[in-house]
């Protein structure tokens, strides 16, 4: 909870002089009431009723002071699960408010903290670009440029680097050149397992052809010759000659 509320009833009055009979009133009530204890409400209900009764209480205590005494009076109110109340007593928004407080009070945490967060980008943004150039450069190198101010043991650092590159370069292109025969050989046996299912269908159909064949020829030498001749043989040729 923030509050930016000072009131002083003996420079400023907030209510007119009471009656004998109300001030008879507000002293019994308060008897009666009697002290309250200052401690965390323990009953939740309890502690939002008495949240709620307070707080409107205490901004409608900070209009009566803007209004009574023609001060600008900010208040700001963050209950226990984070819901933001506030009151102004200017036409505008509270932050004007605060930006005057924090123009007497020499504080400007806003500016700050950007301020530091500029500083902050310079410098990473300075370190990134060194950084580029030492990988340019460390490139150049590799590819065989700019050598002429490497020492002898950069350059020899250098040709480990790339022998063990190669060394892993080699090892991949190797592993893959396996893969694909691999790949080849499987695509092969499913070939091989293909063209011998349709030998196989095809070894099928002229077997099952010459079936057929065999059947008919045997079904023509079932026909017995009908007809009656008496006669010699060469008789009977000569007569079957004729009619055929």
């Amino acid at each position: 909870m923030c509050l930016w509320l000072k009131i002083n009833r003996n420079k400023f009055p907030t209510t007119v002089e009471e009656s004998p009979q109300s001030k008879l009133e507000r002293i019994w009530i308060e008897m009666v009431r009697g002290k309250t204890e200052m401690k965390r409400i323990e009953n939740e209900c309890n502690r939002k009723v008495t949240f709620s009764k307070r707080r409107n209480g205490l901004l409608k205590k900070a209009h009566e002071l803007s209004v009574l005494c023609d001060a600008q009076v900010g208040v700001i109110i963050f209950s226990q699960k984070g819901t933001l109340f506030e009151f102004s007593s200017t036409s505008s928004h509270i932050s004007k408010i605060l930006e005057r407080y924090q123009e007497y009070t020499g504080e400007f945490p806003h500016n700050k903290l950007r301020e530091d967060y500029i500083q902050k980008l310079k410098f990473d943004s300075a370190s990134m670009e060194e950084k580029i150039e030492i990988l340019e450069l460390s490139r150049r190198k590799m590819l065989g440029h700019c050598l002429s101010s490497s020492s002898f043991d950069e350059i020899q650092q250098m040709e480990d680097k790339l022998h063990t590159s190669l060394q892993c370069i080699r090892v991949r292109k190797t592993q893959l050149f396996k893969e694909q025969i691999e790949q080849l050989q499987s695509k092969e046996r499913n070939l091989l397992k293909e063209n011998a299912r349709l030998s196989a269908m095809c070894m099928e159909k002229p077997s099952k052809h010459r079936e057929e064949e065999a059947t008919e020829t045997t079904h023509h030498t079932l026909e017995v010759e009908t007809d009656l001749f008496i006669g010699l043989p060469k008789q009977c040729a000569d007569h079957n000659q004729i009619y055929t």
